[in-house]
């Protein structure tokens, strides 16, 4: 008869994945990977333009408020820089500054553009897009107010 711990006397093998085991979970890992991360790309992109287009928004109700104290909107040379400094043509009734910090870029890095009167309205602004070039499609495509 054998001896109850002969078993446990013996030396007990290491345990561990084998080189087999590993590549095939980053095979998998992999595939998930480039499944997921063009979703995830596309997302960021979508995020971007809406960014923009808020920030768009923030500036046509400063804009507005502008308008209301001055009686008009800052000229395409005053720029947005005018909702910060009172520029010299708006006199005492300037009542500012209307933005809380400075004008910011657009999500890309890109200045936005304000020209009055705009193409469609008293004024338009602009962001160029991710590219920051007149035109382009999907993230390269002109936001534009009004």
């Amino acid at each position: 008869m054998r001896n109850p711990n002969q078993y446990a006397a013996a030396p007990r093998r290491a345990r561990g994945f084998t080189l087999l085991e590993l590549l095939v979970v980053i095979v998998i890992i992999g595939l998930l990977a480039a499944y997921v991360g063009p979703k995830y790309f596309s997302q960021l992109g979508k995020s971007e333009v809406t960014v923009a287009k808020a920030q768009i928004e923030a500036f046509e109700k400063s804009l507005d408020t502008y308008r209301l104290d001055v009686g008009r909107y800052p000229t395409t040379e005053e720029g947005l820089g005018a909702l910060l400094a009172a520029p010299a043509t708006a006199g005492a009734k300037w009542n500012g500054p209307y933005l809380k910090k400075g004008v910011p870029p657009d999500p890309w890095g890109h200045p936005y553009q304000y020209k009055a009167p705009g193409t469609r309205g008293e004024y338009e602004i602009t962001s160029l897009g991710k590219d920051g070039q007149p035109g382009g499609t999907a993230d390269n495509a002109d936001i534009t107010s009004q």
